[in-house]
């Protein structure tokens, strides 16, 4: 396992994203989920990025149960706050201070821990001042219950408030081999461009960019076909890059990215993920997993390096394919 650096962490170059542990992707088990975790832990990974809202909850009781028989002090959790639900399950933007604080003591009880790593921001709240939040984010780790600092699906101008506050360790938004400068998620607009702008702005200010859905949600896993991967009941169907006309062209990117792969004998997730590993100012690239064989592939990611002319190889077919 490679391993870099965010401010004091050494984190595990391939982290664990939790969200399909919190049960609403298809086919996911609590009992394999908690195995995955450990089988990821027995490779070398030891970032896990979770949030409480993934499941209500779900996710982080999981992620704790599985972390009880592990040494804490070797282990880095990243959670995340904003997006509590009430009586209702109900989900709203809020980072006003109470709320912040409320979701970490919720957070670090459902983790059985009883500091974060890393706090994020999940995602921008156009109901609480910046300042607010930046003061409640600086209080929370003068605490010590939290380590450091993280920003998700942010501005950059929000996040240079931000930095008025408290020191920003990272930047975690949606980057992957398909989708290097996107302009929306699933129907959220984005206010950043990754690619040409938080990457450049990261390497400026001693931050991590932390790549969500490296494999676009499992479309660079290389087992998708052409239509009707998942159902309804699946987070992803929500997704209109992954269904009907606007999967097409992504479709047919990935399979000519696959054929690459396969000519240099790697899973396509493979050529995804090192093409995110070897860029310098990427952090953990978080890659889900819920079942044992995600984690053992995601772990394995990094055991044949390929070279930098298969990676920009790769660059180019995204490119020629015009996706923006």
């Amino acid at each position: 396992m490679q391993y870099k650096k965010i401010k004091d962490l050494n984190a595990s170059a391939i982290g664990f994203g939790c969200w399909a542990m919190g049960g609403t992707w298809n086919n996911v088990d609590d009992d394999e989920s908690i195995r995955t975790v450990h089988a990821a832990i027995d490779r070398g990974i030891n970032f896990f990025d979770v949030a409480p809202v993934y499941g209500l909850g779900h996710s982080e009781i999981m992620l704790g149960r599985a972390l009880k028989t592990q040494d804490r002090s070797k282990l880095i959790i990243a959670s995340k706050c904003g997006l509590p639900w009430n009586a209702e399950k109900q989900v709203r933007n809020d980072l006003s201070a109470a709320s912040i604080e409320r979701e970490l003591e919720e957070s670090l009880k459902r983790l059985g821990t009883d500091y974060l790593d890393l706090l994020q921001v999940h995602w921008p709240d156009p109901n609480t001042p910046l300042e607010q939040t930046g003061d409640a984010l600086a209080k929370i780790w003068a605490s010590g219950k939290v380590r450091h600092i993280g920003v998700c699906n942010y501005s950059l101008g929000d996040v240079e408030i931000l930095q008025e506050y408290v020191d920003i360790a990272s930047f975690q938004g949606l980057y992957n081999l398909l989708e290097q400068d996107p302009t929306h998620y699933h129907n959220i607009e984005l206010d950043y461009r990754s690619r040409s702008k938080v990457l450049p702005f990261c390497a400026e200010n001693d931050m991590k960019y932390l790549p969500y859905s490296p494999l676009m949600q499992g479309l660079l896993g290389g087992d998708f076909n052409a239509s009707n991967n998942f159902d309804q009941n699946d987070d992803r169907f929500n997704n209109p890059k992954l269904n009907g006309d606007d999967f097409t062209p992504y479709f047919k990117c990935a399979q000519q990215l696959k054929a690459l792969a396969e000519q240099h004998q790697v899973p396509l997730a493979h050529l995804a993920i090192q093409w995110l590993v070897a860029q310098a100012d990427v952090g953990p690239v978080i890659a889900g997993a819920h079942r044992v064989s995600h984690a053992v592939s995601n772990a394995e990611s990094l055991d044949t390096m390929l070279s930098s002319t298969v990676l920009d190889q790769a660059q180019a077919i995204v490119i020629a394919a015009d996706l923006a």
